[in-house]
């Protein structure tokens, strides 16, 4: 699943985030309240994860808003305040759960699994087609123009990543995130290394290149000129 963290404590984040990843998840983490509202309000989530005090715009505060727009992605609130008033507050907001602090990552797996089953079936994503671009994510093998094209695991990983979001700019530090795990944006071009040779194996020799450069940004992919 697709799923958004959105927590202030750094610590508490990366545990989750860790645990969630190592549980075949994939994770996007925010450090406060509007930063994570703003997420939650641009993509498209599977559950988001939201503590219930966070600097700017607070947890409930979240969660109503989401369901103002008529969003009804599960949410999970997490707390240190135990009370049951504090808990029945935060599913009267709109959360589908609530967990207080401190908890097991065992715990939080399971209520994930718990809420992934809820309402209609989650259908995983076994394909990505981009104009005549081919991404098989089960067997990890890509065509174009109906021929096989060879890539590295982590060519792979960038490829799926970037067609994932055809049509949005993702940057340096997104690729960095997703595809190396790196939470910083380390003074090198590692990044336009393997992109430059992505691009050479995906569009060399083709009419209409699909990776394009957004210059002092990062990528974007798209079929359309």
């Amino acid at each position: 699943m697709h799923i958004l963290v959105i927590e202030d404590d750094a610590r508490v984040a990366e545990h989750i985030g860790k645990g969630l990843k190592a549980a075949g998840h994939l994770v996007d983490v925010e450090g406060d309240g509007r930063a994570g509202l703003l997420r939650a309000a641009a993509e498209t989530y599977d559950l988001i994860v939201v503590d219930r005090m966070l600097p700017h715009v607070d947890g409930l505060t979240i969660v109503q808003t989401i369901r103002a727009t008529g969003d009804t992605t599960p949410a999970l609130i997490l707390s240190a305040l135990a009370e049951v008033d504090e808990r029945v507050a935060g599913l009267r907001a709109g959360g589908d759960d609530y967990l207080t602090k401190p908890f097991a990552m065992s715990e939080l797996l399971a209520r994930i699994d718990v809420l992934s089953r809820r309402g209609p079936a989650i259908v995983a994503e076994t394909k990505l087609v981009i104009g005549d671009l081919e991404i098989d994510l089960l067997g990890q093998a890509v065509r174009r123009g109906g021929k096989a094209v060879e890539l590295t695991s982590r060519e792979f990983r960038i490829l799926a990543y970037l067609a994932r979001n055809e049509g949005r700019v993702v940057t340096r530090s997104m690729l960095l995130e997703h595809v190396w795990d790196y939470h910083f944006d380390p003074q090198t071009n590692i990044i336009d290394q393997h992109v430059s040779r992505l691009r050479q194996k995906v569009d060399r020799g083709f009419d209409r290149p699909l990776i394009h450069t957004v210059r002092g940004t990062g990528y974007i992919m798209r079929a359309a000129p």
